[in-house]
């Protein structure tokens, strides 16, 4: 009897432990299958494209692909040229810009009225203006600015070399801007080669559509 029992009791644990395997395999398989599941549906990585370096291939710059046209025709030449500019070449010397002398009002006045005086008598078939000099006008920048209304009626519409002849005959090329109303390359030649300080007045003579006569009155010039 005793023996008997023993036996079930090893049947029972021998089909207890099928039974655990079972279920153990049971939950592995699922396992398994719900990370196939995954797998399956989850989006794959694209493979990474292997990109061939470039070569760069030397061009022929000589061969040009170039019009029917112009074919029998030398090549163009893209090289900057210097332009020579007008009149003769001059060289200057810096004025000391610390050491600026400014005109009294009486004298820069007492200019202003001889001026006046001088374009009065000249030739109202010329139309003509005075202006007086500063320090801009003759030291530093350099830029002359016209009268306004003068230029609009008078002068170019558009930018234009204009000449400056002096009292003894002696011209001078200067670039007028339209847009800005003023002279700008070549007055600083005139000014300094006429030794224009602050204070001298000048009368403007239009006589040619790109030519004025300039009379200097100075500042502190007696009168004569």
């Amino acid at each position: 009897m005793a023996e008997s029992k023993k036996k079930l009791t090893y049947e029972e644990c021998r089909l207890k432990r099928i039974e655990e395997n079972k279920k153990r395999w049971q939950e592995l398989k699922l396992t398994m299958l719900a990370e196939d599941v995954h797998n399956a549906t989850s989006p794959k990585p694209s493979p990474m494209k292997k990109v061939k370096p470039t070569v760069r291939q030397e061009v022929d710059r000589s061969a040009v692909r170039r019009s029917n046209r112009v074919a029998d025709k030398p090549p163009p030449n893209y090289k900057e040229v210097l332009i020579e500019p007008l009149g003769r070449p001059r060289s200057y010397k810096r004025k000391d810009l610390l050491n600026r002398v400014y005109a009294a009002d009486e004298d820069r006045q007492y200019a202003i009225g001889r001026a006046e005086q001088l374009q009065s008598e000249s030739d109202a078939d010329f139309p003509s203006f005075v202006k007086p000099m500063l320090q801009s006008h003759v030291t530093g920048g350099f830029w002359l600015g016209l009268p306004v209304h003068f230029c609009k009626t008078h002068l170019p519409k558009h930018d234009e070399y204009v000449t400056l002849v002096d009292e003894n005959g002696d011209e001078f090329q200067t670039k007028y801007l339209a847009l800005k109303t003023g002279l700008s390359g070549g007055w600083r030649g005139f000014a300094l080669d006429h030794e224009l300080v602050d204070g001298d007045a000048l009368v403007f003579q239009l006589v040619a559509p790109t030519r004025f006569k300039v009379y200097i009155i100075r500042v502190n010039q007696a009168e004569d």
